[in-house]
């Protein structure tokens, strides 16, 4: 069963950086396609940026340009580098294996939270 363990949220203000990462439990990670998401207080969960096995990436329109995806095959982790973080921006982020179109395969972690101010 994989595990997924996000970390690097905090509080930050507008303007500002913050690096996320998930830890993937399992020896199919390299495999894999995988995905950031989130979900503000009383939204849907969306799809924020996803990348392949092969590196390919993948962004929502609302953070292409300010965030970026990467993964260390190496280290089982998958990191979002956020820039010129938005009020909008604030939200718990979660990170999933993915399928088509970016589907999400497995149980969700606890996720990590990301708070901007304004």
């Amino acid at each position: 069963q994989v595990q997924l363990v996000e970390s690097g949220g905090g509080l930050v203000q507008a303007g500002g950086s913050l690096r996320l990462s998930c830890a993937a439990s399992g020896s199919s990670f390299n495999r894999n396609a995988m995905a950031w998401y989130r979900q503000a207080p009383g939204k849907r969960r969306e799809l924020v940026a996803g990348i392949t096995s092969g590196g390919n990436t993948n962004y929502a329109d609302s953070v292409k340009g300010r965030f970026t995806i990467s993964r260390d095959n190496t280290k089982n982790t998958v990191y979002l580098q956020m820039n010129s973080l938005k009020p909008e921006d604030t939200a718990v982020y979660y990170c999933n294996t993915a399928g088509g179109i970016w589907y999400p395969l497995r149980s969700w972690g606890q996720g990590t939270q990301v708070t901007v101010s304004s």
